[in-house]
């Protein structure tokens, strides 16, 4: 397994369950097929800015970098679809990646997750009630 996969793993197993030690976490990406030494937890943890606390091993606190997802969505959002549960969100060439960057740093519930091409990104969202659910949220975001 490569680093960027393992450490993937490493997140999604800490957002999903609370997770108090190495050992813990190796179990839990064993279970997945992805083998890991001490060191190299030792590393990705370092690495991936987590800290020990009281309800496990979480991420730190990131400063804000970068534009909110309203003020993108306001800058770059032309249109939106819905087929089942995709979202089609079209912009002006060349800034689909600029909304799915933040899209995917918002790490909404409603986003399994984005591709984005050059004027538009596809979101894929767990099901149509859901896709209808975030079309309204990103609507909200629009400013009159």
């Amino acid at each position: 397994m490569n680093k960027s996969f393992r450490q993937g793993q490493i997140l999604k197993i800490i957002r999903s369950k609370e997770i108090y030690t190495q050992e813990e976490l190796a179990r839990e990406l064993q279970a997945l097929g992805v083998p890991a030494t001490q060191v190299t937890l030792s590393r990705d943890i370092r690495e991936l800015g987590l800290a020990k606390t009281a309800n496990g091993y979480r991420p730190m606190p990131v400063e804000s970098a970068g534009p909110t997802l309203e003020d993108v969505v306001n800058e770059f959002l032309q249109d939106i679809r819905i087929a089942q549960n995709q979202i089609i969100l079209k912009t002006s060439p060349g800034n689909a990646n600029s909304l799915a960057v933040v899209l995917d740093r918002a790490e909404l519930d409603e986003v399994v997750g984005t591709l984005a091409g050059d004027d538009t990104v596809l979101i894929i969202t767990p099901d149509s009630e859901t896709a209808q659910t975030l079309r309204q949220k990103l609507l909200s975001l629009i400013s009159g």
